[in-house]
């Protein structure tokens, strides 16, 4: 069985100083700016972000002429349902025309029989 053994102060501090150290020594092995691997990660992230901007801009084109494609076609949907319109209500027209032309037939043929039998009947009567 182990038995647990308690750091002194100075024990602890010397530990929380070589972890200073190992940061700092860290943070100095870090390469610069002008370091030709950090230069060639910023160019690698530049024309990633290029590309990401252009596949971006193609999405927006694409959508946008979709849009107006859509547009172009509801309209010509939209102007043969009104043409279709317009020609039915022309046809019922006409057809309403041709009824009450044949009705104003009929009615002149039914007067014409009844004046033919009055005047008929008139000239028995002389």
């Amino acid at each position: 069985m182990t038995i647990y053994k308690e750091n002194s102060f100075a024990e602890r501090r010397q530990k929380a100083d070589e972890a200073k150290k190992a940061l700092l020594e860290k943070f100095k092995a870090k390469p610069g700016a002008d370091d030709p691997a950090v230069a060639a990660r910023q160019a690698e992230r530049k024309a990633i972000a290029e590309a990401r901007a252009q596949r971006e801009a193609e999405r927006l084109l694409a959508k946008k002429e979709k849009a107006e494609r859509e547009a172009r076609e509801r309209a010509e949907r939209e102007a043969a349902a009104a043409e279709a319109a317009r020609a039915e209500a022309e046809a019922n027209a006409k057809s309403e025309y041709d009824l009450i032309s044949q009705l104003a037939e009929a009615e002149a043929d039914r007067k014409a029989k009844r004046d033919a039998r009055y005047a008929a009947r008139k000239a028995r009567q002389r």
